[in-house]
């Protein structure tokens, strides 16, 4: 009988009976015998798992077996989720095309751009963080330069005007804005050092009082998408930030007629009469105290009898032609008036007691003195118009001017808005509603200065280099403004806040804000997270490159993402990539 010898392998067997196909996985020995090949089956395999009888097929074949993790090598992991969302929702809107022709200033300012929104960090800093997260191997910028990056935020100041000209275009124009609606707002951040031209102290809105400062000024759609940005010295006044944005608008935007929103120290009786002579422009804005005081006089048409069945009321005035008055009343804010007023009058009686008890004591003298002293505290608190002060070199006393404090306590709560929109255009609760609406860019500048983008303390010396910065940052915002958008239904964001039946009452959430702030979850059940921790999860979806040992082999590839950073692709209309570009 012939010896039986040969190499052992499985073979696979379809067999079909009955209309069904049967397979089964043997282990055979192929010998030969009489001249022939024959089969011996020495294992039936079929009961074993798939994955099983791969291995036996390729350990029988002479393939080495080996485990994952002598096999494999994760030879580098870098964070990529974030990065990959900011960027595939910047091509989405556009913004490399906005920004200018391809080359590498346009991805190096792109790559300064989705790290301001990823994580806000001076431009050195900035560079050695990107050189760990897939955006500077992607976009080719590992070995960017300083001098090089500061290039590329020259060349972008450069284009400014020319991409917020783009920008206006297509947020400002009759389809997408009918009203022609534009909110302006101003503020200020401090710097570093005192070289720059533009750094002046100012009023400070950031607290930081006696340091060097900037001022720029923010130019939105009505839904506080940014739009524009212009920076000003530290001390520019509000008005004539507003003088030289308008000015701006009608330069170099070209858009005919346009509606301004802006807040009652922005928007005065000068800067109004300067839009007139600059003509094209509309405007929304409130008017002062001393002027609602002189509508409220027994005279005038301003009386407390129009609130007594709505909160709203329009009036008119010789005063104001061609304007519309809209007189509202705010019984909360009334409220909250009445209270602050209370404590700066107590906080002011304290402080002047004090000083009356050291001039009783003697410990206080001159009539100069003592002024300087009551001056500082006056001042503090702003109640001055509320007292009575008697100074002299040996006495001091104070009472309040009640006849003062009853006239304003009358107009707690009211305020009063002008605007050129004719009636038939725009209603007077959407004209309430529109002045409301700048509220979203001081939500725009708390973005910009702290939650979101950190563009304060400004480090920068040059002219261009400020600008720049304040540019990228404002950039930066507009991507921010459609992702927090976009996200909505995986932070904390009010997805359908309902539109108040009253234009003048606060405004309130919905019962889904309720229960995603009370659960701590969204509708799908998903952690709720706010914006920042948002990105931060993100970031966990990191892309590695794997070695294969004793190979010359390398792969990439993603970490498996989890329900929540699907989503978040998802909402951005986006695929999860394993590059950039």
């Amino acid at each position: 009988m012939a010896k039986r010898s040969g190499a052992m392998h499985v073979s696979r067997i379809v067999a079909k009976r009955n209309g069904k196909e049967y397979v089964s996985h043997l282990v055979r020995r192929s010998f030969r015998e009489d001249g022939k090949v024959k089969h011996e089956t020495l294992a039936n395999l079929s009961a074993l798992p798939d994955t099983a009888v791969a291995a036996v097929r390729a350990s029988l074949s002479g393939t080495p077996l080996m485990s994952a993790e002598d096999r494999l090598e994760i030879v580098r992991s870098r964070p990529h989720g974030h990065i990959a969302a900011i960027w595939a929702q910047a091509h989405a809107l556009g913004l490399p095309a906005l920004l200018g022709p391809a080359g590498p200033k346009r991805d190096l300012a792109m790559a300064l751009i989705v790290a301001r929104v990823a994580r806000p960090g001076s431009k050195l800093a900035t560079t050695r963080w990107w050189t760990d997260t897939t955006l500077a191997h992607d976009v080719g910028i590992t070995g960017a330069s300083t001098d090089s990056v500061y290039a590329a935020m020259d060349w972008l100041a450069g284009r400014q005007d020319r991409i917020e000209t783009r920008l206006a275009a297509r947020h400002l124009n009759d389809t997408a804005n009918p009203n022609r609606l534009a909110l302006f707002d101003l503020s200020s951040s401090w710097m570093t050092g005192r070289c720059c031209p533009l750094a002046a102290r100012g009023y400070s809105r950031d607290g930081k009082k006696g340091l060097p400062q900037i001022e720029y000024g923010l130019l939105t759609d009505p839904d506080g998408r940014p739009i524009a940005v212009k920076v000003f010295p530290g001390n520019t006044a509000d008005p004539s930030a507003f003088t030289a944005i308008t000015e701006h608008i009608k330069d170099t935007f070209n858009l005919g007629h346009i509606v301004m929103v802006g807040d009652r120290g922005m928007i005065t009786s000068a800067r109004i009469d300067a839009l007139k002579e600059l003509g094209g422009y509309g405007w929304v804005t409130a008017l002062r105290a001393p002027q609602i005081a002189a509508l409220a006089a027994d005279d005038g048409p301003l009386q407390m009898s129009l609130f007594d069945d709505t909160n709203l009321a329009e009036i008119s005035h010789p005063d104001y032609p061609g304007e519309r008055l809209i007189a509202c009343r705010n019984p909360a804010l009334a409220t909250e008036r009445a209270r602050t007023r209370h404590a700066l009058l107590a906080a002011t009686d304290a402080h002047l007691t004090t000083i009356a008890n050291a001039v009783t004591a003697g410990r206080l003298t001159d009539a100069g003195t003592i002024g300087i002293r009551v001056g500082k505290i006056i001042g503090k608190h702003k109640m001055g118009k509320h007292y009575t002060l008697t100074i002299t070199d040996t006495s001091f006393t104070f009472t309040h001017n009640q006849d003062s404090i009853t006239t304003e306590a009358a107009l707690d709560g009211i305020y009063l808005i002008r605007t050129t929109m004719a009636a038939a255009t725009i209603s007077a609760d959407h004209i309430v509603a529109t002045y409301k609406s700048l509220a979203h860019v001081e939500r725009d500048f708390r973005s910009l200065k702290s939650i979101d983008l950190d563009l304060r303390p400004v480090h920068h010396y040059t002219e261009t280099r400020v600008r720049a910065h304040v540019f990228i940052c404002m950039l930066a915002a507009y991507l921010v403004w459609h992702l927090r958008a976009a996200w909505k239904p995986l932070t904390f964001t009010d997805e359908h806040r309902p539109q108040p039946a009253d234009p003048v009452a606060p405004a309130q959430r919905s019962p889904d804000a309720d229960r995603k702030a009370g659960t701590k979850t969204t509708r799908h059940g998903l952690p709720a997270r706010s914006f920042t921790s948002l990105l931060e999860h993100l970031a966990t979806l990191t892309r590695n490159t794997i070695h294969i040992t004793g190979t010359s082999t390398e792969f990439e590839l993603l970490a498996t993402p989890t329900p929540e950073q699907r989503q978040a692709f998802e909402l951005i209309n986006a695929p999860i990539p394993l590059h950039l570009k």
